[in-house]
C-alpha cells in the first residue's frame, strides 16, 4: 500500500514538472499523453458593433476572445484544436460562431445555444445541422432557463426529438441538484438523445440534499448516452469569500474527481479548459496541468481517451488540420 501511494505521488510530481516545461515552450506531455483537444472554450469579441451579451463590461475577460488569442497560450501545452461553446443567447450568434468556427481550421466545431420549442428552432436546426461543423446545441441554468420546466412543453420535447434524430448533441450548463433531475426525466424521455453534463467536478450542492444528488448523480451516469466534461475543476476554497484562496493543488480535489471517475470512467468523461472564463481563477497553463495531473495515474490509453478520443466520438468532428490525427 506504501509503496503504490509513493509510486503514485512520483507520478504526480513527474506530470507536473512536466507540464512547467510545456508550458515554457516544450511539449513533453504531448508525447505522453498524446494531442490534447480543448473540448470547451467560448469566444467573443465585444468590439463588434452590436457588443456581446457576455461576459459585460466590467468583467475582467471583457473584450475580445477569439482563435488567436487563444491558440498561443494553448499550443505550447500541446493542444492541436479546440471545440467552441456559445456563450451567447443571441439567435444571430450561432451563425456569427457558425462563420468564425468555419474560418480557422483549428476548431473543430461548435454547439450553438438554441432554444427549444421557438417558432424558429426547427428552421434554424436544419440550417445549422447543414454544416458538420455544429455539433449540437447547449440548454440549462443559463440565461433564466429552466430544463426541468422546458421538459413540461409538448413543443420542447419535440424539438430536443429533432436535435437527437440530427446525430448532435445536448450540452448542459452549470450542474445543481434540480439540473441532475431534469436530465434524467430527458433521458427517460429520449433515450437515444447523446447528452453531456459539463462543469461537474464544480457543481454547488447543498449539504441537505447531498444524498440524493449522489444518487440521482449515479443513475444519470448508467446511462450510455450520457458523457460528462472534466472542465471547472480549480475553484476557491468553500469559506464564502470572493477572494478566497484558489486551489490548484490535486489532493483538494481528488476525492471528487476520484468519485465521478468512477461514475462515468474513461470512455465517457471529455476534458475541457472553459477558456477564458477560467481566467478569472488562474492561467490556462495551471487548468491544464491540474487535468493532467490528475490523470497521471491512469493508463495511457485512458489518458489519450480523456484528452483527444472521447470528444471526437460524442461530438463526432472531423480533423481539419495537420496536427489532429
Amino acid at each position: 500500500m506504501r509503496r503504490r501511494a509513493f509510486l503514485a505521488g512520483g507520478l504526480i510530481a513527474m506530470s507536473l514538472s512536466k507540464v512547467a516545461g510545456a508550458a515554457e515552450g516544450g511539449v513533453p506531455s504531448a508525447r505522453r499523453d498524446g494531442p490534447l483537444l480543448d473540448g470547451h472554450i467560448h469566444l467573443f469579441d465585444a468590439t463588434r458593433p452590436e457588443g456581446v451579451p457576455w461576459p459585460a463590461p466590467e468583467d475582467a475577460i471583457h473584450g475580445r476572445a477569439l482563435a488567436d488569442d487563444y491558440f498561443p497560450l494553448a499550443r505550447p501545452l500541446g493542444v492541436v484544436g479546440a471545440l467552441v461553446v456559445e456563450a451567447s443567447p443571441w439567435r444571430q450568434d450561432n451563425f456569427w460562431l457558425l462563420d468564425v468556427v468555419r474560418g480557422d481550421p483549428r476548431l473543430v466545431g461548435f454547439v450553438g445555444n438554441l432554444e427549444p420549442g421557438e417558432a424558429h428552432f426547427a428552421a434554424d436546426l436544419e440550417r445549422l445541422a447543414a454544416d458538420p461543423l455544429f455539433c449540437g446545441t447547449r440548454y440549462g441554468n443559463l440565461w433564466g432557463r429552466d430544463l426541468g420546466v422546458g421538459l413540461q412543453r409538448p413543443a420542447f420535447v419535440a424539438d430536443l426529438g429533432r436535435l437527437a434524430e440530427s446525430g448532435r448533441v445536448l450540452e448542459s450548463a452549470n450542474p445543481d441538484p434540480g439540473l441532475i433531475v431534469a436530465l434524467l426525466r430527458l433521458s427517460d424521455r429520449l433515450p437515444e438523445l447523446r447528452i453531456v453534463v459539463d462543469h461537474l467536478p464544480n457543481a454547488r450542492v447543498p449539504a441537505a440534499v447531498e444524498r440524493s444528488y449522489r444518487r440521482d448523480l449515479a443513475e444519470l451516469a448508467q446511462r450510455r448516452q450520457v458523457f460528462m466534461k472534466l472542465s471547472e475543476i480549480p475553484c476557491r476554497e468553500d469559506d464564502g469569500r470572493a477572494d478566497a484562496p484558489v486551489r490548484f493543488d490535486l489532493a483538494y480535489h481528488r476525492a471528487r474527481l476520484d468519485g465521478l471517475w468512477e461514475l462515468f470512467g474513461e470512455d465517457r468523461i471529455v476534458f475541457g479548459s472553459d477558456w477564458p472564463n477560467s481566467e478569472h481563477l488562474g492561467s490556462l497553463a495551471q487548468t491544464v496541468a491540474l487535468s493532467r495531473a490528475y490523470l497521471a495515474g491512469k493508463p495511457e490509453q485512458a489518458r489519450r481517451k480523456v484528452f483527444y478520443l472521447n470528444s471526437r466520438r460524442v461530438y463526432r468532428w472531423s480533423p481539419r488540420c495537420p496536427e489532429q490525427p
